[in-house]
């Protein structure tokens, strides 16, 4: 049996419906996290059905990967901004960094990307796939450019963005599970003062 090829009005409605359900999605996961999800909750919790998800995304893995490319987005345009906010220096990159990576408006979509980019270290088969690597790239890239040309090209230049990055994540990870956040800052307060141009 053949299917009717969609028109393309229905083709844009699809695709707006889908790029609804997966923010109403996004809202949802970043509130129940991706660990336990499962259709049926989730399709009721943002007025769908599994049959439409399933229509619109593939499968629950597809589905899931939308999610996390939708989490890297967001991560991805905070960093687009902060590259024209941030002062000059890897220290003060690490400091505004810290400011929204503290900042309790932050917190659940913070939690869901520490959840995936675990999951993406323990199945790295999944729709995780690929996810913590990228993020560490990402964050790099953004410390790079707050480094002069040359010396983010040396070895010396890229040991100093990789104990930023360790900072960075380890006090987040510190404060997720603590909530200590005068602990967390000091620790990052002292990272700066380890690094050039602080």
């Amino acid at each position: 049996m053949v299917s009717a090829r969609q028109t393309p009005a229905q083709d844009r409605q699809s695709s707006a419906r889908r790029e609804q359900l997966l923010e109403l999605a996004y809202e949802f996961v970043k509130e129940h996290g991706l660990a336990d999800m499962s259709l049926r909750p989730l399709a009721s919790a943002i007025g769908s059905s599994p049959r439409v998800l399933l229509f619109l995304f593939g499968s629950k893995d597809e589905l899931i990967g939308e999610l996390l490319r939708r989490a890297r987005r967001e991560e991805i345009a905070f960093i687009g901004d902060f590259r024209t906010e941030a002062g000059p220096g890897l220290a003060s990159v690490v400091e505004r960094t810290w400011r929204w990576l503290a900042d309790p408006g932050n917190r659940s979509l913070l939690v869901l990307w520490t959840e995936a980019y675990g999951r993406s270290l323990t199945d790295p088969s999944g729709p995780w796939a690929g996810f913590a690597a990228d993020t560490v790239r990402d964050w790099s890239e953004l410390l790079a450019a707050a480094q002069p040309p040359d010396h983010r090209r040396s070895a010396a230049g890229a040991a100093e963005r990789t104990l930023a990055l360790a900072a960075l994540r380890g006090a987040l990870l510190d404060l997720l599970a603590t909530g200590e956040l005068d602990r967390a800052t000091a620790a990052i307060e002292l990272a700066m003062r380890m690094l050039p141009g602080s």
